[in-house]
């Protein structure tokens, strides 16, 4: 670092010429050298990958504003000097994409899938293997002549390692690919790819394209194997040409659909709808919504010999994401990013990412970073972007699959929960609702990420529901989708919840109840129809939306057996429906400071009280705008009988605008207060709680049932804990020194039982 601030300082000099050749002699030569191939003071800037991949704007930014540990800015540069820099730097590294080489691309392509059999190992947008890296951006990533030799030599471009750092492979894309033989401690030998390695792991694929995750007391010697796995290109000049042509014209996955894709097998639909014992493929483990684990290796009596197995970190120190297991991988989602991971080591085997958007094309949570988590199906992972995208990724080399523009209509889309697979579908929703928008659930198949359905949240003019508005807002009246729903294969029904209506605390241009906000939505998940509807808090002012977690269970409901969905609600009410029919059954406050409704009637309606509209002045409510709960996770353990979920008490200034029209009331004789509750789901009776200590704000953790008599959950003081799940008697604790925005899941690898959750910027795994 000192050496690259001493060049380019030196090099701010008077310039010698002002042709291209003579702005970089003077300014850059002194680190990147006259020819532009680097000294030790600065990389090589010819044929750099990491620059092909960029535009000569992107070259002109990097520049200009530097680039954190490595080159400092030059924004003091002319405008003309840095513009002309950008444009010179650009012409090394052009890629074969860009040169498009003559070809028959079509000839190409048919060798590729065919005599060739290039696809047998290699992907291009969907199709193919994954005995080797995806090539549907290759054009992009290598110059023609790098092709060239990749094909006809690739034993020897095996050797090049650039500084990227990419070795092993002639195709190479993460330097992930090296061809190793693995002698096990059982007397067999394995071969396969390292995909990633450490003193005292192994994360090996298989020449059949399975995962092997290894430790160190399962093999005695790593041999890695010189070369490439990849055989030279036997065939004659003009074949060649076409399979360089086709390959050069192979510029990324661009948005949109694929018009055919990976298909997803009942085997496949099983896995996430049936998931075997200690996987978490889904947001709440089971597409039921209730965070209960079956698992018992850590239990009441155990648990106080629990400890940190691993921790992985990223640079985004606000993690709200669920972590996903499956197969031994645990897939971890950032803003814009998801990462594989040894489950049981914590190593990185791949990660996706793509540039974060800015706050000025989407608003809220998805400009901050939130992104909560990811879906499993088959061999993709799929996850939503903040400017609402919803991506394919490829389970075992990271590439991306397909790109599909949720966006539709008028509004600053977003999108921050985790999508929902249901049969061959991948569902999700959308993030903004409090601005102006018109929000929907959609569904897209998972091969192809062709559409399926949509649903409106918001009924347009003459729809049903339309006459539950009454003024100007309907058109963009919120209703956002941004949490995840959930589903129940007995009823075939898929329930998703629905946010605050827009403007948040001014109704006069909404009179009515404003379907369907605030709701639960029962939805046909084949076609989306419209099944049944209950509304929690028909026109809300107080921006106390539904995008709580649906919990379905079969259990004894005052004494009888029920098909039933339980919520507690940000508006205070804990809540109990009949999922087959949406018959209101139970609406119970589950916190104290509740001043808007004296309770839910026979009817399912709330009993308003008076005084407690918005006004221009501001009125006092209760709860806070935060909720008595929020997204964070709940839970329902069919041993105690008990759900269990985060209660805040705490209460707002509303005032009426169409902008957030929240203030906080502060009265220090009845602070804010945070509890960890136990509720009765027959009465509604608090059974239990556990007083947090601390500011409530600083804790979106949910909590984690087990079968092992437990409930784990994020203290407001920074710790993780246990407590007993009868009694809420504290068992265990782990200070992290974080803040909490995430909730906890477990899982099992080779028999040992782990507890992991997003803490600031790390994951941590906890086991006995």
């Amino acid at each position: 670092m000192r050496n690259f601030v001493l060049c380019f300082a030196l090099a701010l000099t008077s310039l010698s010429a002002q042709s291209p050749e003579g702005i970089f002699a003077s300014r850059c030569a002194g680190c990147h050298g006259p020819t532009l191939t680097g000294t030790d003071r600065g990389p090589s800037l010819v044929n750099r990958r990491s620059l092909r991949r960029r535009s000569e704007v992107q070259i002109h930014d990097l520049i200009r504003d530097g680039a954190p540990g490595g080159m400092p800015a030059f924004g003091s540069l002319p405008e003309a000097e840095l513009a002309t820099l950008a444009r010179y730097i650009r012409g090394f590294n052009a890629s074969a994409f860009e040169v498009s080489p003559t070809g028959d691309s079509a000839g190409g392509e048919g060798l590729f899938f065919g005599s060739g059999q290039c696809g047998t190992c290699h992907m291009v947008h969907g199709r193919g293997g994954t005995n080797g890296p995806d090539l549907s951006n290759i054009g992009n990533e290598l110059t023609v002549p790098e092709l060239e030799q990749s094909l006809v030599d690739p034993v020897s471009r095996a050797g090049v390692h650039n500084a990227e750092g990419c070795p092993g492979w002639a195709f190479c894309s993460d330097g992930r690919w090296g061809l190793v033989t693995v002698k096990l401690k059982s007397g067999e030998s394995l071969r396969g790819y390292a995909r990633a390695q450490g003193k005292h792991d192994l994360q090996l694929q298989l020449l059949n394209g399975g995962l092997r995750l290894l430790d160190d007391t399962k093999y005695t010697a790593v041999v890695r194997e010189p070369g490439s796995a990849m055989p030279p290109y036997k065939g004659g000049a003009a074949e060649r040409q076409n399979l360089i042509a086709y390959l050069a014209r192979q510029g990324g996955i661009p948005d949109g659909a694929l018009s055919t894709g990976l298909p997803v097998s009942p085997q496949d639909m099983d896995e996430i709808l049936k998931p075997a014992p200690g996987e978490w493929p889904t947001y709440n483990g089971d597409l039921n919504g209730n965070r209960h684990s079956a698992l018992t290796k850590i239990t009441a009596s155990n648990v106080g010999r629990l400890q940190p197995k691993w921790s992985w970190s990223t640079d985004y120190q606000s993690l709200e994401t669920t972590p996903l297991v499956a197969d031994g991988v645990m897939y971890v989602t950032g803003p814009n990013q998801v990462c594989a991971l040894d489950a049981a080591a914590g190593r990185t085997i791949w990660c996706y990412s793509r540039p974060r958007n800015s706050g000025a094309t989407i608003a809220g949570d998805a400009a901050k970073g939130a992104n909560r988590g990811a879906a499993l199906l088959g061999r993709s992972v799929f996850f939503a972007t903040d400017d609402a995208h919803l991506i394919a990724i490829n389970r075992i080399t990271g590439a991306l699959m397909w790109d599909v523009d949720m966006r539709e209509g008028k509004g600053a889309f977003g999108s921050t929960g985790a999508p929902l697979v249901v049969g061959d579908l991948v569902i999700a929703g959308v993030a903004g609702g409090d601005g102006p928008l018109r929000g929907y659930i959609t569904a897209y198949r998972a091969s192809t990420g062709t559409q399926a359905w949509r649903f409106f949240t918001i009924p347009k003019r003459g729809e049903k529901g339309s006459e539950t508005w009454k003024g100007s807002a309907l058109e963009v009246g919120g209703g956002a989708t941004w949490t995840s729903g959930s589903y129940d294969p007995e009823t075939g029904l898929l329930y998703w919840p629905t946010g605050n209506p827009y403007p948040d605390t001014d109704g006069d241009e909404r009179e009515g109840d404003n379907l369907y906000t605030n709701c639960v939505l029962a939805l046909d998940p084949k076609t989306g129809a419209l099944k049944w509807h209950y509304q929690f808090t028909p026109h809300d002012l107080h921006d106390w939306d539904a995008t709580e977690p649906f919990i379905l269970v079969n259990a004894k409901f005052q004494r009888r057996d029920r098909k039933l969905l339980l919520q507690a609600n940000r508006n205070g009410f804990f809540y109990v429906l009949d999922r087959v029919t949406g018959e209101f059954l139970l609406g119970k406050p589950f916190v104290r400071k509740l001043t808007w409704a004296s309770g839910i009637g026979a009817d399912g309606r709330p009993a308003l009280l008076e005084g407690n509209r918005p006004t221009k002045g501001g009125t006092k409510t209760c709860p806070a705008v935060r909720g008595a709960t929020n997204w964070y996770s709940t839970a329902f353990n069919p041993a105690t009988a008990l759900f269990y979920t985060m209660a805040v008490e705490d209460c707002n200034i509303y005032q009426q605008t169409s902008a957030e029209g929240f203030e906080p009331y502060q009265d220090p004789k009845d602070p804010a207060e945070k509890f960890l509750r136990a509720i009765d789901i027959s009465t509604g009776r608090i059974v239990w709680e556990v007083p947090q200590v601390g500011a409530p704000e600083s804790n979106y953790s949910g909590v984690l049932s087990t079968a092992g008599g437990l409930i784990f959950y994020g203290e407001t003081g920074g710790s993780f804990a246990a407590v007993d799940a009868k009694s809420g008697a504290t068992l265990w604790h782990f200070n992290t020194g974080n803040q909490w925005k995430a909730s906890p899941i477990t899982y099992m690898v080779d028999g040992r039982q782990y507890v992991a959750i997003a803490s600031g910027g790390n994951i941590i795994a906890f086991g006995l």
